[in-house]
């Protein structure tokens, strides 16, 4: 049967309180908290993060990469090639850009799962990411969080069979967010919620359910996205679910993440399910889509280390004022230094693995590596004796660093660490999701794929630094 066989997601641990938001423009709290991505933070960066660790747990090459998201870097230019560059994944697989729609990582997952039903391919990753912004003082501010998650769809060692589904298609206004618009657009909300949202929920869910003959009690947990709280508690007791069937939609955590919504939701309860569990997935937007899972007796090798909760759990407060620069919504004062030099494509392209993926070389003859690779062996001196060696994998410590105050990123000051790797090899590199007064040299540190700025149209990312996760 074809299933769920990994998963992983991504939460930034910054938080943005609601009550603070509230605060700010005299208007009433939501409640809670909402995931807030760094500067250096985008769709592409965070769905990186969730793909290497699915990868990591499934210890397969998938045949495919699915990218949903309706915030990618590009209009045109397809951003899963990038993300699956970013993870070192083959270059012999398919890729493909899902967005447009909120239902777009819902698709995305019917696609794969047809590709491996009809024998075109083994295993397809598909990753789910959103950075949705509400104009300020507007309720989307609040409701909006961000986040990622990727899935395995595949045959083997399956976690969760996909036992059914459905979809339909529904051409109504209610949400949306035009060429060139940066804030999400919408239409009275109850025309929203009751002639879209409920309307289209019940009729899809209804119709998966009567398909297979199945009624809300025979669900362990039923996965609703919902656009708020409100809207979601209603369509639940609608449907005629009991409260302890109804799976949290992390809104009050984490926020409504767009496109990862649903997907974040089906990874928590497959977090905490037991075998032979039925869950019912649906999503919305411009139409619904409806999934049966079943969980399998794998579910129970299941628990990871950075599940949903324990991301949950890592919060790190932000004030508004430094949510509004991170964001660019407001103009700054910017330090007078020479402008930026043009990125040469040409070279990006060259060096591509060293960029994208921290491929470095290590000496056939003593083993040390070093990066960007070398022909000559900085050890024993040996020419044109090298094979390539991933960094981006590698844990390290910092073994110096400077604060600099001159920096032309959008927060001062940055950091910069020299990075001592586990079994060799030194950058030089920014650090991150780190306060200057913390960094210690001895700390220890793990990469991670950032956003480090935008010159031309292009966008420039590549490795940093940052405290290693527990």
């Amino acid at each position: 049967m074809v299933g769920i066989t990994s998963f992983r997601a991504y939460i930034p641990p910054y938080r943005l309180s609601r009550g603070d938001i509230a605060r700010v423009w005299s208007t009433r709290s939501l409640g809670g908290n909402r995931a807030v991505a760094k500067y250096d933070e985008d769709s592409l960066t965070m769905a990186v993060e969730a793909v290497i660790g699915c990868t990591s747990r499934s210890r397969r090459q998938p045949d495919g990469l699915f990218f949903a998201t309706t915030t990618g870097p590009y209009q045109e230019k397809q951003a899963s090639s990038l993300v699956a560059a970013a993870a070192d994944l083959s270059r012999e697989i398919r890729t493909s850009d899902f967005s447009g729609s909120l239902r777009a990582g819902s698709i995305a997952i019917h696609a794969a799962a047809d590709a491996i039903s009809s024998n075109s391919a083994n295993s397809i990753l598909v990753a789910c990411a959103d950075c949705r912004m509400g104009k300020a003082k507007s309720p989307f501010e609040q409701i909006f969080g961000e986040g990622a998650v990727a899935l395995a769809i595949g045959r083997e060692d399956v976690l969760a069979t996909i036992e059914g589904s459905c979809s339909i298609s529904s051409e109504l206004l209610d949400v949306w967010r035009a060429d060139g618009d940066s804030f999400v657009r919408s239409w009275e909300e109850r025309f929203a919620v009751g002639e879209g949202y409920l309307k289209i929920m019940e009729r899809v869910i209804s119709r998966v359910m009567g398909e297979h003959g199945l009624e809300p009690k025979a669900f362990s947990k039923a996965v609703l996205y919902g656009p708020d709280g409100r809207s979601h508690a209603l369509l639940a007791k609608r449907l005629g679910f009991e409260t302890s069937q109804v799976q949290d939609t992390l809104f009050n955590e984490i926020g409504n993440t767009g496109t990862a919504a649903l997907p974040l939701m089906i990874v928590a309860a497959l977090e905490e399910a037991n075998p032979g569990d039925l869950i019912l997935a649906a999503n919305y937007g411009d139409g619904g889509d409806a999934l049966i899972l079943k969980a399998t007796e794998d579910i129970r090798a299941c628990r990871q280390e950075r599940g949903i909760r324990s991301l949950i759990g890592k919060k790190i407060p932000i004030t508004y004022e430094r949510y509004m620069n991170w964001k660019g919504m407001v103009p700054v004062h910017e330090i007078s230094r020479p402008p930026s030099p043009p990125h040469s494509l040409t070279c990006l392209w060259r060096e591509s693995r060293a960029v994208m993926a921290l491929y470095g070389s290590r000496c056939l003859r003593c083993g040390v590596p070093q990066y960007p690779a070398q022909r000559v062996c900085a050890e024993c001196r040996s020419k044109d004796q090298i094979e390539e060696y991933r960094f981006s994998d590698k844990k390290g410590r910092i073994s110096a660093f400077t604060v600099d105050h001159l920096t032309t990123n959008l927060e001062s000051p940055a950091v910069v660490g020299v990075v001592d790797f586990e079994g060799g090899g030194r950058l030089m590199c920014e650090v991150t999701d780190c306060e200057p007064h913390e960094i210690k040299v001895g700390m220890p540190v793990e990469m991670c794929f950032r956003k480090i700025g935008m010159h031309g149209g292009v966008h420039r990312y590549f490795w940093k630094a940052r405290p290693a996760q527990q």
